[in-house]
């Protein structure tokens, strides 16, 4: 294990990449994909069902019985089904939520999709995203996926993080600098 990683982050990286090379190998990538970010959005809304599945005294039998339940109620591959019965079985379902997520980046690196973060200091309209998703999308020879926030706090402007790489033109950061350049005379 790295000296960098958790243990949880290892893990988590190891059962989506097994569960993408499945789902890669079986064709039903997309479907798999769909039905997960379903079962996350799920997760996300019911803090019951969350609590159930982060709680390491539940039962193997309560979740199992829980993960079929679930299966036929959002109609999840057989592929997908397993796979929860499997992180059950090995009590790695608590894990899930990294799991799912480093599954989800899988699909997206697969896609040729790079991630970024966006914050402007007040609500862009749907075209002014559009505009700067296409051009950012065309220099950097990739399709670019944001998550888009809005912060007042940068006064005007934007910041845009992709990966390591930070752009950070608000009126906020200016100030900053300009406050420093004034201690440092």
């Amino acid at each position: 294990m790295s000296a960098n990683k958790s243990f949880s982050s290892e893990t988590s990286e190891r059962y989506s990449r097994a569960l993408f090379e499945v789902a890669k190998e079986s064709g039903d990538l997309e479907n798999i994909e769909k039905s997960i970010i379903t079962f996350k959005s799920l997760l996300k809304n019911s803090s019951e069902l969350k609590n159930f599945f982060h709680n390491p005294t539940q039962s193997v039998g309560n979740q199992t019985l829980a993960i079929n339940l679930l299966t036929k109620k959002l109609n999840l591959s057989i592929t997908l089904k397993n796979f929860f019965l499997l992180l059950i079985e090995k009590r790695r379902i608590f894990f899930v939520i990294k799991i799912l997520d480093s599954f989800l980046k899988l699909c997206s690196i697969k896609r040729g999709e790079i991630k970024a973060s966006l914050i402007s200091s007040k609500e862009l309209s749907e075209s002014e995203l559009e505009s700067i998703n296409k051009e950012l999308s065309s220099s950097m020879g990739s399709t670019i996926k944001f998550d888009y926030k809005t912060d007042q706090e940068l006064i005007g402007g934007l910041k845009l993080q992709l990966g390591s790489f930070m752009i950070d033109a608000s009126i906020r950061n200016k100030l900053k600098k300009f406050e420093q350049r004034m201690l440092e005379n």
